[in-house]
């Protein structure tokens, strides 16, 4: 099955990444990327066999395809700086190790020769410093989303939605939309799914349209996850550092990509973000992942994306109630509130060792409680 030539040869350099990662199984992978195992095994042995290059149409590239080596360590580092202005000592150092070069100066090195070409900024490097944050123990346990905040397009604005994997900080979505509307975040969530899988749990914060502010945590887009088996969480008010890996990379992609650019209409921002996702997955060194880039601690998850919702099912011994079109549930003579993402929904009811006092679920997850004594 050929592959789409848009995206010929990031896809490829993806598919080879995600297949070197153990744990995974590589049938999944060939069909979540739509080929064969056949051709997924030819592009691997390339991969191994001539690096990069290797994934390149043979008829379109020379077969030697020879990496350009300059005898001038400052030609290569400038050139590199060129490349990813954004990046510094540390990063370059990394990228050009990971990359086979053959003696790499020390990041201190690197950064006295951008500094000595004035490619650095004092003010700017000033800002970062390094520090640890809390990671899951591997991938899809947690995603995190976001929308990074819209930015003026020629025509138009541009909201773009991001989801980061927890442990490797792998961006699963990189996507230019042109609102934040659930419609919109759900195609893009399941055009994810249909590729890497579903997680285990996703992070949001409390805005729309995956939360109504802290006290309507849930809306339909939630509603839609929990039903597909995933845990929806959500940041604590006013504390936007939970969601704190992508809002670092929110922060990446301000100064790597959208700084420098100005962007006529969707597709042609479309086009940056593609093309700078690859480098980001696949090349940009991560100092928290040991100057590695995140795919290589990313696999695809073992829970396929199903072709129909799976169906909303309750242990024998749950009292199940119907939500209401006004988004409330009738029990013991009384109206509770549930909320309006769950109208027209099956929720189960669960005592707790308090006399009184139930558990509210929908599926697997917690939405609620109520207590007989406190009244609704």
């Amino acid at each position: 099955m050929p592959w789409q030539v848009n995206t010929v040869m990031s896809k490829r350099l993806e598919f080879v990444q995600l297949a070197a990662q153990p744990g995974g199984s590589f049938s999944a992978l060939c069909r979540a990327f739509g080929v064969s195992r056949k051709t997924g095994y030819k592009w691997c042995n390339r991969f191994v066999q001539q690096g990069r290059a290797g994934l390149a149409d043979r008829s379109r590239r020379p077969h030697g395809s020879p990496r350009r080596t300059a005898d001038d360590t400052e030609t290569v580092v400038r050139a590199l700086r060129q490349d990813h202005p954004a990046w510094g000592g540390r990063k370059l150092a990394a990228a050009l190790k990971n990359d086979g070069v053959a003696a790499v100066p020390a990041p201190s090195t690197i950064t006295a020769i951008l500094r000595r070409h004035e490619l650095l900024d004092p003010a700017e490097s000033a800002k970062h410093c390094a520090w640890q944050r809390f990671e899951r123990a591997a991938p899809n346990e947690l995603w995190q989303m976001d929308f990074k905040g819209h930015f003026a397009l020629a025509a138009g604005r541009c909201h773009p939605l991001t989801v980061l994997d927890d442990h490797s900080r792998y961006a699963v979505v990189l996507q230019a939309c042109d609102n934040e509307r659930t419609e919109t975040v759900q195609t893009c969530l399941q055009r994810a799914f249909e590729r890497y899988g579903l997680p285990v749990a996703i992070l949001t914060d409390n805005g729309s349209p995956w939360g109504d502010g802290p006290a309507h945590p849930y809306t339909p887009l939630g509603a839609w996850l929990i039903r597909l088996g995933i845990r929806v969480c959500h940041t604590r008010p006013y504390h936007p550092q939970t969601n704190g890996k992508d809002e670092r990379f929110h922060r990446t992609l301000i100064a790597e990509v959208l700084r420098d650019h100005h962007f006529t209409d969707l597709a042609e921002c479309q086009g940056v973000l593609d093309a700078w996702r690859v480098v980001y997955n696949t090349r940009r060194p991560h100092e928290s992942l040991g100057d590695q880039p995140p795919i290589s601690r990313y696999t695809i998850s073992a829970r396929p994306y199903p072709a129909v919702l799976p169906p909303v099912e309750y242990g024998p011994d749950d009292q199940v109630r119907k939500v209401q079109a006004q988004g409330v549930l009738s029990f013991k003579g009384r109206l509770w509130p549930v909320g309006k993402a769950f109208r027209g929904q099956p929720v189960a009811l669960r005592p707790t060792a308090v006399d009184g006092e139930y558990q509210v679920f929908y599926c697997h997850q917690q939405i609620g409680s109520l207590s007989l004594a406190a009244g609704p």
